[in-house]
């Protein structure tokens, strides 16, 4: 978008200005800049590229006082690795950006007094809302104690059904990474995955049986392997599905570090990948899935979009128009050289 010459006076850019060379009234402006009201995204599109264009800078206190919002979200974790929490905090940038709104982030490392602590520092600076995430997809009590600030959880729902929470579609997951399976000809197919008290290990377990079922098969060894979160259980699971189950042409993994774990005794009994024995995983963290040896077939969460929509159910809730219940994002299915 460019700025014809001596189409707005000298000095810096107005609102009305940018809403001029958008084509779009001052009101509509304003709500595309504050990640507000319901509009086309090539819409806030036109505004964001005239406020590029003008070189705009809207005045946040003016901007505070006129509203009463801070301009600000806070983004609570758990995940002190960044792990799960990144990917999610970039999804949730990218959407509260395009209003020109700033993201604190706070580490509770998963300690209640600390989580408390940063509550109050939130609190205390304003802040229009907040977006709870973890490393688990363990539902979770809601934050505590707090005013009327709105509230969307992410990745880790709440335990709360009228709270608003956005998670992965675990379910889905299994099914894609199942049916993967079974239109590559394997019929016996073995699930290792991690701790039985974990969401994320029985809900993919159990979907994956399921569905299995629906094949009228059962996992090759007719039972899930339940131990860590590990390449060492990996290795040690996979010895222990073979000789209990030698003609097992398959394994789906809860995960990419057992995968890899997998992929890695296979390799080292002379076993082929995937000629004989086909590995999914799950999560595509690429640290593991791309170093592994072949890289490994898996399942994607979509974290970055499961921090998307979390920041926009955020806005509409900051709009006072919140979208109870627990909304789910679609997985993905990312095929490499181990299926």
């Amino acid at each position: 978008m460019t700025v014809a010459p001596g189409s707005r006076s000298a000095g810096p850019a107005k609102l009305a200005d940018v809403a001029a060379l958008a084509g779009v009234s001052v009101g509509t402006a304003s709500k595309a800049l504050n990640g507000g009201g319901r509009m086309r995204p090539e819409t806030r599109q036109r505004v964001l590229d005239a406020v590029d264009a003008l070189g705009f800078r809207p005045n946040q206190h003016a901007q505070s006082l006129h509203t009463g919002r801070s301009w600000t979200v806070g983004l609570m974790t758990t995940d002190g690795i960044g792990r799960f929490s990144t990917p999610v905090l970039l999804g949730a940038e990218d959407a509260l950006g395009a209003g020109k709104i700033s993201v604190l982030l706070c580490d509770t490392r998963g300690d209640a007094i600390r989580e408390q602590h940063h509550l109050r520092n939130l609190m205390d600076r304003r802040v229009d809302g907040i977006i709870v995430t973890g490393r688990r997809t363990d539902p979770r009590p809601p934050l505590d104690g707090i005013e009327a600030v709105p509230i969307v959880y992410a990745l880790s729902p709440s335990t709360d059904p009228a709270d608003t929470s956005v998670v992965s579609d675990d379910r889905g997951g299994a099914v894609l990474a199942v049916e993967h399976l079974l239109a590559a000809g394997r019929t016996r197919i073995a699930h290792i995955t991690g701790p039985e008290h974990h969401a994320a290990a029985r809900d993919r377990a159990r979907h994956a049986v399921e569905h299995l079922e629906r094949a009228s098969l059962g996992l090759s060894t007719g039972r899930v392997h339940h131990g860590e979160w590990s390449e060492a259980w990996g290795r040690r699971a996979a010895d222990a599905v073979l000789r209990t189950a030698p003609d097992t042409d398959a394994f789906f993994c809860g995960n990419d570090q057992i995968a890899r774990g997998v992929a890695d005794a296979l390799r080292e009994r002379g076993v082929n990948v995937p000629g004989d024995i086909a590995v999914v995983g799950y999560d595509n963290w690429d640290t593991m899935a791309l170093a592994s040896r072949p890289p490994l077939t898996t399942i994607d969460m979509d974290l970055t979009e499961i921090g998307r929509i979390a920041a926009l159910r955020l806005l509409e809730a900051i709009d006072a128009d919140p979208a109870p219940g627990v909304h789910t994002v679609p997985c993905r299915l990312i095929v490499r050289e181990s299926s």
